[in-house]
């Protein structure tokens, strides 16, 4: 790329990292790079949610909440997501286009689903489309963007009081550290989060506190073996 500089029409100077196609084969500067698991609490996301409001773009932000906090989607399977896709009955959620292209079914909790009703009674309202979409304006009823979501999401953070980083994928992390916790085998939790390994898995599971980790192995029950092992216990 020439040296030269470049100007814009009102003849102010243009940085060529502005310019189409300068990133190009450009490895990103994060790239494998790897962050500390760091999910809000259950308090933080709740605040959240009650600090949304009860518009239809809050009632929105809530169910957004919902699957990802607690079915553990990314955002974007969030997004692409259509109102077919629920199975309340079988509680399950249909992911047509995970990472990878990859298809998979997850499970929703009941009280999951009862926090999905106020959007889902406001979605039927709407063209027929994608489960999260524009709710205003001339594209109401396409889809709603994953950068609108993180924006949505910081800003009713802020309100919140929320300090700590609430973007979407931490919901994620919330949902399998929580899992975690309530016993579910690592490999049901890495089908749930539709990792293609359990090392990716793993990473997500990183957030569990050390003091955790100290209490669970310490409150372990004493080994059960027949009187012949010649051990007293």
């Amino acid at each position: 790329m020439s040296d030269l500089p470049v100007f814009d029409a009102a003849g102010r100077r243009r940085s060529a990292g502005t310019l189409p196609g300068y990133h190009a084969g450009r490895s990103p500067r994060n790239k494998g790079m790897r962050y500390p698991a760091d999910p809000p609490s259950v308090t933080e996301i709740i605040s959240v949610m009650r600090y949304a409001g009860d518009a239809p773009s809050g009632v929105r932000l809530r169910a957004m909440v919902m699957v990802l906090w607690r079915a553990g989607l990314r955002v974007q399977e969030a997004i692409d997501l259509s109102e077919h896709d629920l199975d309340q009955r079988r509680g399950s959620i249909i992911v047509r286009h995970g990472k990878g292209g990859r298809r998979r079914e997850v499970g929703l909790d009941d009280w999951a689903w009862q926090q999905l009703q106020p959007w889902l009674a406001e979605r039927v309202r709407l063209p027929a489309g994608p489960l999260f979409c524009v709710i205003e304006g001339p594209t109401r009823g396409r889809p709603w963007t994953t950068t609108a979501v993180r924006r949505d999401f910081r800003r009713v953070a802020a309100l919140a009081g929320v300090r700590r980083r609430f973007a979407p994928h931490q919901l994620r992390h919330a949902h399998a550290l929580e899992l975690a916790r309530e016993g579910l085998a690592l490999n049901i939790i890495q089908r749930q989060l539709g990792h293609a390994n359990l090392g990716t898995t793993s990473i997500y599971l990183q957030g569990i506190d050390t003091e955790e980790i100290i209490a669970a192995v310490h409150s372990r029950r004493a080994p059960v073996m027949p009187a012949s092992a010649g051990l007293e216990l």
